[in-house]
């Protein structure tokens, strides 16, 4: 990267380690509403979760800018979505790429934080950029009914991305508390907001805002004033959750209590290094796979790597590591799974 481009990344990525005040959130809960909601904004209820400190977040953003880029060949499976646009009943998943999945299930069309554009990052010259292209080209899509968005940050709600799904596809776009209004701001107006644990009924599916351990920021000015969250989706005969980002919390437990089991459950398992900076807000590989056995889940699909470098672990780790993991704890090989790029399978 041209010293000048990172320069000018490291100025905005940096502004983003100022305090949190900045926001002007709460700490507190607001008497009479749920314990995750504080004034102006939402904090996660583990008494445990902390953010890394000012300086830790400087040191690894400072470090990340200046290291050398990283590469990685994904295994792709050729993928032109002509058996996706065909398919009317049958449940399907495809990994597109990072937290980018396709869901097929009743005849419905789901996309999990799409993202095709070539960075993950405030700025169009600098930041993360796209390391694999995208498992299925956007124009190979088929009909997009929903389009379900965990969170704020640049590598799952990428802007040119959800206005073009908004002007080609016309979605109902399903989102935590918040993001409708910054949705809007941006001509995107077919929006649903959800809390956690509140629902929506779509073409017989039932669409529910489960809880996630994370934050939410884009600019120096807004850190934790959007909801995140992870989603569940239950069709006539068959579930799916999707976790977004999240670290390791009890929430799982719960939300397998509550909604499970799951016949699918859809797991970041990367960008989990260095713990320092990443151990409350990312799961390791191994945290994943005791997530989909708190959740109640049949099969583990581990998403989120590969695509983006965002932390300091080998770029191919996360995969075998959740699998070595789900061996240990005898989830069957045919229920764990790592999908190529544009790799569609019935669940």
């Amino acid at each position: 990267m041209p010293v000048r481009a990172r320069s000018l990344l490291l100025a905005c990525l940096l502004a983003v380690c100022a305090p949190a005040a900045c926001a002007k959130v709460g700490t507190e809960p607001v008497p009479g509403q749920p314990p995750h909601h504080v004034e102006g904004g939402f904090r996660n209820t583990n008494p445990a979760f902390e953010r890394p400190s000012g300086a830790a977040r400087f040191a690894f953003i400072w470090k990340r800018a200046w290291a050398k880029a990283r590469t990685i060949e994904v295994p792709r499976e050729a993928n032109d979505g002509a058996a996706l646009r065909a398919n009317g009943s049958e449940p399907t998943v495809t990994w597109i790429g990072h937290a980018t999945v396709l869901l097929q299930l009743d005849g419905v069309n789901l996309l999990t934080d799409p993202h095709w554009g070539p960075r993950a990052s405030p700025v169009s010259f600098a930041g993360p950029k796209r390391l694999q292209a995208p498992g299925l080209a956007f124009e190979d899509l088929p009909p997009i009914h929903v389009v379900l968005l965990s969170h704020d940050h640049f590598d799952h709600l990428d802007l040119g991305t959800v206005k073009r799904l908004a002007a080609e596809r016309d979605p109902v776009f399903v989102v935590p508390l918040g993001l409708k209004r910054w949705l809007e701001g941006e001509g995107i107006t077919r929006v649903v907001e959800l809390d956690w644990w509140q629902e929506l009924e779509y073409h017989g599916l039932r669409i529910v805002c489960t809880p996630a351990q994370h934050f939410s920021q884009r600019s120096p000015w807004d850190s934790n004033t959007r909801l995140w969250a992870s989603w569940v989706v239950a069709g006539a005969a068959r579930r799916v959750y999707f976790s977004g980002d999240t670290g390791y919390f009890d929430g799982f437990r719960e939300i397998g209590e509550r909604l499970g089991p799951f016949d699918l459950v859809a797991v970041q398992i990367g960008a989990y290094m260095p713990p320092a900076i990443m151990r409350f807000v990312h799961l390791t590989p191994e945290q994943a796979v005791a997530a989909f056995q708190d959740l109640r889940g049949r099969t583990l699909l581990g998403i989120h790597w590969g695509t983006f470098d965002l932390a300091d672990e080998p770029l191919d780790e996360p995969p075998a590591r959740m699998l070595a993991e789900a061996a240990r704890r005898a989830v069957p090989l045919e229920r764990a799974w790592i999908l190529k790029l544009g790799e569609t399978r019935r669940w």
